[in-house]
């Protein structure tokens, strides 16, 4: 199945840059997952198991930073075409 997650990514310091920054990267870690960003959003297509796996890792890691906040929308179908 495949599925697509808008991700926004908003994290609660001062020097939010970087942490936004190195979540994009962690996810393009992944290269059986496409990746777009843009200023508001991330936004990540694939096989459901391969873009679920990618977004859950790098939101654990962001998480080790204080007081991030995610907001996703999960679609069951690839809107990157």
């Amino acid at each position: 199945m495949k599925t697509s997650i808008e991700i926004s990514y908003y994290p609660l310091n001062k020097e939010y840059k970087d942490p936004i920054k190195n979540f994009i990267e962690s996810l393009k870690q992944n290269e059986n997952i496409a990746i777009k960003s843009n200023s508001m959003s991330t936004q990540v297509y694939g096989d459901f198991d391969d873009v679920m796996s990618a977004v859950t890792k790098s939101i654990k890691n962001a998480f080790e930073l204080p007081e991030s906040i995610f907001v996703l929308k999960i679609l069951n179908m690839d809107r990157e075409k």
